[in-house]
């Protein structure tokens, strides 16, 4: 009999159960960054369409635009922002029934106490609820040693695990830039674009007796979108960490480890089903949902130009409200992501396997 979750935000054992289906059934789950309620809304809206689980995720940017660019304090706004489009998330998610992964993507060393401000608001949420606030949180040390990468891992992830959490590492170098972190791909080497399985082993041994995570690993993928040629994917990388840490730990499993797909952008679809097929369960979007989302913007612009400039039509008095009202223009740059996202689903594979029940 197949599991089935209850519709809503997934947290504990229920996430688990979630990272597992994906994996057994072959298929990952798109992950997107989102600003607002207006793309945490598509995103639920595109799941719900395509009768496929989701992951909804903000940046450290995401999160202060979410809570306003007026509040002077950067750092209090993205932890005010980050708990309250989680919030949202909450108290909407169940009611487009699918079940939805709650995510915070790229913490480098300088936003750890963003990161710290959110576990103990979800310690807080768990005490009053027994469900923390998110599901889990990034942890994004790639470019510092593997040692000072490990080690903060370590004291997340003990902090994460007793309230049901999971933390995402990385290891290796995921080139381009994701909301101020990372580097431009002529600025990283390109041996450090591809996880090296002994690094894998090395994380796996020291993490997993701790709790749940899971790793986005370096096969030459890039965040944003570039010219084809700059980087060679090379999704095989995932099969030789799966196959190093099966032998070594004898797990009795083909694929023990959790893989998350970064810069799905602009991918192959063919790369992005053998990244799958190597135990990426996650496909992090983010470039491709903000064009679709000003790309149907710019062309409602265009259809009717004189709604931007005018209130009232100065030639034929016609009034021009319904169209520069903002739910207007704003609902068709969230038709845009939906139809992005409802792609993105079939290319993972996830179209009508949500778990939701």
């Amino acid at each position: 009999m197949s599991t089935k979750l209850k519709p809503g935000v997934q947290t504990g054992t229920d996430y688990i159960a979630l990272v597992e289906a994906c994996k057994s059934g072959g298929y990952a789950l798109p992950a997107v960054n989102v600003v607002n309620t207006q793309s945490i809304n598509a995103v639920l809206e595109a799941a719900s369409k395509a009768n496929s689980d989701i992951i909804i995720q903000l940046s450290g940017g995401g999160a202060q635009f979410y809570a306003g660019k007026g509040i002077k304090d950067s750092e209090k706004a993205k932890v005010l922002g980050a708990i309250s489009a989680a919030e949202h998330v909450h108290r909407v998610a169940e009611a487009y029934g699918v079940c939805v992964v709650l995510h915070t993507d790229h913490a480098n060393r300088a936003l750890i106490p963003w990161v710290d401000a959110l576990i103990d608001a979800g310690e807080e949420r768990f005490k009053a609820t027994g469900k923390p606030l998110f599901s889990s949180h990034m942890l994004d040390l790639s470019e510092e040693s593997l040692e000072d990468n490990l080690a903060e891992c370590e004291r997340l992830l003990k902090r994460l695990a007793p309230i049901g959490m999971s933390l995402e590492i990385e290891l290796g170098v995921t080139g381009g830039e994701e909301d101020g972190v990372g580097k431009d791909l002529d600025e990283v080497d390109n041996d450090k674009l591809y996880t090296q399985p002994d690094e894998v082993l090395t994380a796996y041994r020291r993490l997993a007796p701790l709790g749940h995570f899971s790793v986005a690993a370096a096969f030459g993928n890039v965040h944003g979108v570039y010219k084809p040629g700059n980087v060679k994917l090379r999704p095989e990388i995932l099969k030789a960490s799966q196959e190093a840490v099966s032998a070594a730990e004898k797990t009795g499993n083909d694929h023990p480890l959790h893989f998350v797909f970064h810069g799905g952008s602009g991918s192959e679809k063919a790369k992005i089903t053998e990244a799958v097929g190597y135990g990426v369960f996650k496909m992090n979007i983010d470039t491709d949902t903000q064009f679709a989302f000003s790309e149907q913007v710019g062309k409602y612009v265009e259809e009717n130009p004189k709604a931007f400039k005018y209130q009232i039509d100065p030639e034929t008095d016609e009034p021009y409200k319904k169209k520069y009202d903002p739910r207007a223009w704003l609902r068709k740059g969230e038709e845009g992501i939906v139809d992005r996202l409802l792609i993105a689903c079939d290319d993972l594979g996830s179209t009508g396997k949500s778990l939701a029940g």
